[in-house]
């Protein structure tokens, strides 16, 4: 997946510091700000590299879900309003922790930890994660994440 996502920012031109002309003025495809108290940083896209990269969101939502199944009468639990995205929002590591990355204003994007209760279908039910009405990038998260980890340098 990381190769993925530097062969794919090598096709964008997105640079780490390094300015790039890009057609629209000499801004950078991407820049990197440190997100202060963690090893996390904020990526930030130009206009161009994000409708390159074909970026896509969607909302962290709230939905009725079933709880576990009873393993002794194979009945579904009680359903109760659990925090959900959709399955393509979701990164693994190379430890196998899950994140997602949110986007807090347009073209600006910050990798987030999600504890993932159940996958059912295209939907992850959370057990943490960020709150409701949260966007988070359903496509071109893995490029966002070659990005922030310096893959392809």
């Amino acid at each position: 997946m990381l190769l993925a996502a530097a062969l794919s920012l090598g096709a964008v031109g997105c640079a780490r510091g390094d300015a790039s002309e890009e057609g629209e003025g000499s801004s950078d495809a991407v820049t990197l700000e440190p997100v202060q108290g963690t090893e996390l940083s904020k990526v930030i896209l130009s206009r161009r590299a994000a409708e390159r990269l074909g970026i896509r969101t969607d909302q962290v939502r709230v939905a009725r879900v079933a709880g576990q199944r009873r393993a002794a009468r194979g009945a579904a639990g009680p359903v109760a309003t659990r925090k959900v995205i959709s399955h393509a929002a979701v990164l693994y590591d190379e430890n196998g922790d899950t994140w997602t990355f949110t986007s807090p204003e347009p073209l600006t994007f910050v990798r987030q930890r999600i504890d993932i209760d159940r996958i059912a279908g295209d939907r992850v039910v959370l057990r943490e994660g960020p709150p409701p009405g949260t966007t988070v990038v359903t496509v071109g998260a893995a490029e966002l994440l070659g990005a922030e980890l310096g893959v392809g340098e």
